[in-house]
């Protein structure tokens, strides 16, 4: 496994982050596809084994029971101070105001069952809450000791910018990271974004980097997942005839390196600039076996060309 040190900060993260959406209890949350307590102990403890130190879940994932689930087995498999735990606060009543955000941060670590979290990251940007109360809060809950350091998730550009530069201005905590919607399939933050992340050197943790399995297999092969999965069906659906053509050709690049279509996916995304760690979502443990491979795949020049040159414009998604 390799390590890359996350913008300013002094957090050395694997380049997999596994991410837990898929721990959870299916009972709880209504999805089949989800991992139960003894399976995400045994997907967490081969993530150990292969180096990933880094996890993400958050506070509203399957209703709560993924931080309770990948608490249970860092407790169980892990010394704390080994791992970077990330987790998120805004899909909650009062979404990112003071007294939502420190409720949130308390729910959290106890269902973690940990006594602070390495990276809190706001799910998306809050209309009803000003950002000078959002970026105060965030600053005095780093300062409580219960945080570490705070991270931003699926905005705009100039929201970005805006809440850094409030947060400048007043001496306050800024963000080191961005988890933003980005893959081979969805590239609208290289408009803006990413190069304004570049100014800042805040790093990349991207979500949804196989673009929810579609660049994973060709798409008359899909999972129980693939099919039953809802929110990245509204993501996708609406383009798959543009984004097909990309995906062959993710295809033929796997044929000819003799690799799987994810670490083609994801070799492209570690040619990035500011590329820090995608987040992983696995149900399989081979899927996760090959994700760290994929660090060591190398593509050319030309190969990156050729993946990148029929991509059309989409519809924001993420950002709102």
């Amino acid at each position: 496994m390799e390590y890359i040190k996350l913008g300013n900060s002094d957090l050395h993260v694997s380049k997999i982050c596994l991410g837990c959406l898929s721990f959870g209890d299916e009972n709880v949350a209504g999805k089949p596809w989800l991992l139960d307590q003894n399976q995400t102990d045994e997907v967490v403890k081969r993530a150990l084994e292969l180096g990933i130190n880094f996890f993400d879940t958050a506070n509203y994932y399957n209703e709560g029971t993924s931080e309770m689930y990948l608490g249970h087995s860092i407790k169980k498999l892990a010394k704390r101070e080994d791992v970077i735990i990330a987790t998120k606060v805004y899909y909650n009543e009062g979404g990112l105001s003071r007294e939502a955000i420190f409720r949130e941060v308390d729910f959290s670590l106890k269902k973690l069952q940990m006594d602070y979290i390495d990276l809190l990251i706001i799910h998306r940007w809050d209309y009803n809450t000003p950002i000078e109360e959002t970026m105060k809060a965030l600053h005095d809950v780093i300062e409580s000791g219960k945080v570490r350091y705070i991270g931003a998730s699926a905005m705009f550009a100039y929201q970005f910018l805006k809440a850094q530069e409030v947060a400048r201005q007043n001496g306050w905590h800024t963000f080191i990271s961005m988890q933003n919607h980005y893959n081979l399939i969805y590239r609208e933050d290289e408009r803006e974004l990413i190069k304004l992340l570049e100014e800042e050197n805040v790093h990349m943790t991207p979500y949804s980097p196989l673009a929810a399995g579609r660049l994973s297999r060709l798409w008359d092969n899909g999972s129980v997942r693939f099919q039953t999965d809802q929110f990245p069906k509204m993501q996708y659906e609406k383009n798959k005839e543009m984004d097909y053509v990309i995906v062959e050709r993710v295809h033929e690049l796997a044929e000819k390196y003799n690799v799987s279509m994810a670490q083609i996916a994801l070799a492209w995304l570690f040619s990035k600039k500011m590329m820090a760690s995608p987040v992983i979502g696995v149900t399989k443990m081979k899927h996760l076996e090959e994700a760290c491979e994929s660090i060591n795949v190398k593509l050319t020049d030309e190969d990156m060309e050729y993946l990148e040159e029929l991509y059309q414009p989409h519809p924001v998604s993420g950002a709102h």
